[in-house]
């Protein structure tokens, strides 16, 4: 019997559009338009002024902030098709913000119900046993040897050296 590649995929800002959430936030909460096209190279927090520097961190810290997150488009279709050809494991970063834990594991029940609790994994550092790792952030590549996909976001734009995904049909022409 083959044994079936594994895949790690981060959730938010590849599976979740954290970026969308805090735009339509900070223009509800404190009438500030931040664009998108604006961001390039840069994190979200650097587009606060300076008024609102650290309230980004007060958000994330909330009950519910990341639980009404919007799914990033063909996440759901491309991920269900990796899910039949790989063995598909969700792994998040939430012990960073206490209180993301119910909200993502509620989020993936809702929106991932074809992943398996035992294919969730809430950490501190991702360190994985895996084939491919497809996150937003290279500082999870660290000590990962498998194939590296660096899913865009604006903060990471700039950056050059890995093997760059814009979108989850990307991740479908490359893996599928």
């Amino acid at each position: 019997m083959n044994k079936k590649q594994r895949i790690a995929i981060d959730m938010d800002e590849v599976m979740a559009d954290t970026i969308d959430k805090f735009i339509t936030l900070y223009k509800r909460e404190h009438n500030l338009e931040v664009l998108l096209e604006n961001m390039h190279g840069k994190e979200f927090a650097l587009m606060l002024p300076e008024e609102l520097i650290g309230t980004n961190r007060k958000y994330v810290n909330e009950p519910g902030f990341f639980r009404d997150i919007p799914v990033m488009p063909d996440s759901q279709r491309v991920i269900k098709e990796l899910n039949e050809k790989y063995e598909v494991f969700v792994v998040s970063a939430a012990m960073e913000f206490r209180n993301s834990l119910t909200d993502k594991l509620d989020w993936l029940h809702e929106h991932f119900p074809f992943i398996s609790w035992t294919h969730i994994m809430f950490c501190g550092l991702k360190i994985v046993n895996v084939d491919i790792f497809i996150d937003d952030r290279i500082r999870n590549f660290a000590d990962f040897d498998g194939r590296k996909l660096l899913y865009s976001s604006p903060h990471n734009l700039l950056i050059n050296d890995y093997e760059r995904v814009d979108n989850w049909q990307q991740v479908a022409d490359k893996l599928l």
